[in-house]
C-alpha cells in the first residue's frame, strides 16, 4: 500500500511542478482569473462526463455536505491556482515550486495544534530543513530581506497560497465516504462557479485576457493534468498514509518543477536555488523515515 502510495504522491509532485511551469507560460496569453474560471470548468465537463452513476447513488451523502464539498473546491481549488497564476506575474517558476515546499510544515501545525496529532522530533527536523529552504527561496537567497519583510509580492502571494492549500489538505479529513469521481466532480463544479466573479471582476477592471494559442494550451493541461489526475491521485495518497505524510511528497515538487523550469523556460539557476533543493530533499528523506517507522510501531503495537 505504501508503495502505491509513494507513486501516486510522487507523480502528483510531477504534475504540479508542470502546473507552474505552466502558469509561467501562460503569463501574456491568458489572464489569470480566467485561465482559473476555465481550467475549472473543462475539468468539471470532464469529470462529470464519468461520474452521473457515482453522483446519483452517492446524492444522498453529498447533499448534507455540499457546504464543506464547496469549501473544499473553493479554497483548495479555486483561491489556491488564482494565488499561484497571479504570483508567477512578479516571480519565478522556480520560486513557486520551492516555496509550494512549506505546504507540509503548516499542515503538521495545523494538524498538531487542533488535533493533536503527534509529530515524531524526526519529522521536526526535516521539516524545519524544508522550512529554511523555503525561506531562503523566499528571501532570494539572503533572510535578512525576509526579517525586513523585503519580499517579491508574487512570492508573498504564493505563500498565501501555502496557507490555502494547507487548510484544504487538513480539511480533507472531514470528506465524507463518497466516491472518488463524486467527490471530484462536486468540488471542481464548486471550484468553476467560485472563480465566475473572480473573472467578471477581471473583465470589468479591464484585466481580462482572452487566450491565444498558448494560452488555450495552457488550459487544456492544467485542466486535465494538475486539476483531475494530481488531485486524485494526491486524495488517494492521503487515504494511503494520511495528511502528515502525504504532505511530505509536496517538497518533491520543487524538484520536477525546477528542472522543467530549467529545460522549458531556461529559468536561471542560482546558488541558493540549489542550497534549497538540497534541504527540502533532505527534509523530506528524513521526514517520512521518521513518519514511516512510527507507523510501523503503531502497527506492531509499540507506543
Amino acid at each position: 500500500m505504501n508503495r502505491n502510495a509513494y507513486v501516486f504522491l510522487l507523480t502528483t509532485a510531477l504534475l504540479w511542478g508542470g502546473n507552474a511551469v505552466a502558469g509561467k507560460f501562460a503569463v501574456g496569453h491568458i489572464s489569470p482569473m480566467l485561465l482559473t474560471m476555465l481550467r475549472w470548468f473543462l475539468a468539471f465537463l470532464l469529470i462529470a462526463c464519468m461520474s452521473i452513476r457515482p453522483i446519483i447513488r452517492d446524492w444522498k451523502e453529498i447533499k448534507p455536505h455540499i457546504p464543506l464539498l464547496a469549501g473544499l473546491g473553493a479554497f483548495g481549488f479555486t483561491f489556491f491556482n488564482m494565488a499561484l497564476y497571479s504570483a508567477l506575474n512578479y516571480t519565478s517558476a522556480i520560486n513557486v515550486t520551492i516555496e509550494q515546499a512549506g505546504i507540509p510544515m503548516v499542515i503538521f501545525l495545523t494538524n498538531l495544534l487542533l488535533f493533536g496529532t503527534r509529530v515524531r522530533p524526526g519529522q521536526i527536523f526535516g521539516f524545519s530543513l524544508s522550512l529554511i529552504g523555503v525561506a531562503l527561496t523566499a528571501g532570494h537567497g539572503n533572510f535578512a530581506r525576509l526579517a525586513s519583510l523585503d519580499v517579491n509580492f508574487g512570492d508573498a502571494l504564493m505563500i498565501l497560497a501555502v496557507l490555502l492549500y494547507s487548510g484544504y489538505t487538513v480539511a480533507l479529513r472531514f470528506r465524507p465516504s463518497i466516491h472518488w469521481q463524486s467527490l471530484m466532480t462536486v468540488m471542481t463544479f464548486f471550484a468553476f462557479l467560485t472563480a465566475v466573479p473572480f473573472t467578471i471582476w477581471e473583465w470589468y477592471s479591464g484585466a481580462i485576457n482572452p487566450p491565444d494559442l498558448t494560452g488555450t494550451i495552457v488550459v487544456l493541461y492544467t485542466a486535465v493534468f494538475p486539476s483531475l489526475a494530481a488531485q486524485v491521485l494526491f486524495i488517494k495518497g492521503v487515504e494511503y498514509i494520511g495528511a502528515n505524510r502525504a504532505g511530505l511528497f509536496i517538497n518533491a515538487v520543487p524538484i520536477f518543477g525546477t528542472l522543467l523550469a530549467v529545460a522549458l523556460l531556461r529559468e536561471d539557476f542560482q546558488l541558493y536555488h540549489a542550497v534549497a533543493l538540497v534541504l527540502v530533499l533532505g527534509g523530506i528523506w528524513i521526514a517520512e523515515l521518521s513518519g514511516r517507522k512510527h507507523a510501523r510501531a503503531n502497527e506492531a503495537g509499540v507506543p
